[in-house]
């Protein structure tokens, strides 16, 4: 069988955190609790853009979320007592925020207020919300990492459907090792997780009724923590940050590997999205206080594009 090497891709840094925002490596309990005990100055995740081209990122242990200029510059949108890993703009306009805590929060852009959407799935509360997508039709995707790994494969991935189906959460799994990025392809009926802790993406087939079938294993990764963030392009290729590689991987839809794009900054590449004017360069946040960039030859899977009606919201 032929191996076919990957084609390399360069990043560029296109921002950088600001010292004045920088921390000065202090402690902080979430550093603690997941970096062995590590001072940290910033831990830059879950990118997102608004429609004026503004891309928002948070810095999850010292609960922030910044606003960064498509020039370039950072400012402060939000700071508030919790843990919040991503960001996700629905097509309405709504700023949806995933915090380890506080589940699914609403940022308002204008006052930088937070309101709890999802607070917990009752009766119990979520281990810890991580990641975030939309499917076309308004449905929300997050998984609920807390702290599950191989030795504890009880993270959970939900599904918050919109109001055509009465707004309904379910489970559509509660045995992976470690639930992190997630991301549909263009027609909704695939769902792919990223089981960091198993260091493999899993590939999740989405029935028309809503119902999940044929989970499997799309692709595992070498080395390094495992897949983080992950997003899609107009052809259906997965593309992959892998955290501790520093490296961004892209396949195709069939798990083929196509790309490998290498991080200028740190090994410690959280998060990807696509951005700029023909949607072809993809930001990568870099967790030690970068933005990073790349182009690429085919345009990411545009992600509400359009308003919705009030009666589409989740």
């Amino acid at each position: 069988m032929e191996f076919v090497q990957p084609l390399a891709v360069k990043t560029e840094v296109f921002a950088q955190l600001p010292d004045k925002w920088r921390k000065k490596r202090q402690p902080s309990e979430w550093g603690t609790a997941n970096r062995a005990g590590a001072n940290l100055e910033c831990f830059l995740e879950g990118p997102a853009f608004d429609r004026k081209g503004n891309l928002y990122v948070v810095d999850v242990p010292f609960g922030r979320i910044f606003r960064i200029s498509p020039s370039g510059e950072f400012d402060l949108a939000c700071e508030y007592d919790g843990w919040p890993y991503a960001v996700k703009i629905h097509r309405d306009g709504r700023i949806f925020i995933a915090d380890y805590r506080q589940g699914i929060l609403l940022l308002d852009p204008g006052s930088g207020d937070l309101t709890p959407m999802l607070p917990r799935h009752l009766p119990r509360s979520f281990r810890g919300v991580n990641d975030m997508c939309f499917s076309r039709n308004g449905d929300l995707y997050f998984t609920d990492y807390g702290q599950s790994d191989l030795n504890d494969p009880t993270g959970r991935v939900f599904r918050l459907a919109g109001a055509e189906r009465n707004g309904r959460l379910d489970i559509l799994s509660a045995i992976v090792p470690g639930p992190n990025g997630l991301t549909l392809n263009p027609s909704d009926n695939v769902l792919y997780i990223a089981a960091t802790r198993a260091n493999a993406i899993w590939r999740m087939a989405i029935l028309p009724d809503g119902n999940v079938t044929k989970v499997s294993v799309f692709t595992y990764l070498s080395g390094g923590v495992g897949p983080d963030g992950m997003t899609i392009d107009s052809q259906g290729n997965v593309i992959i940050a892998h955290a501790g590689r520093g490296i961004v991987w892209i396949y195709s839809p069939h798990g083929e590997l196509l790309y490998r794009i290498e991080s200028c900054g740190s090994r410690e590449v959280t998060n990807v999205a696509y951005g700029g004017a023909d949607m072809r360069t993809l930001f990568i946040t870099d967790a030690e206080g970068m933005i990073l960039t790349a182009r690429l030859p085919t345009p990411g899977h545009p992600l509400f594009s359009h308003h919705a009606a009030a009666s589409e919201r989740p």
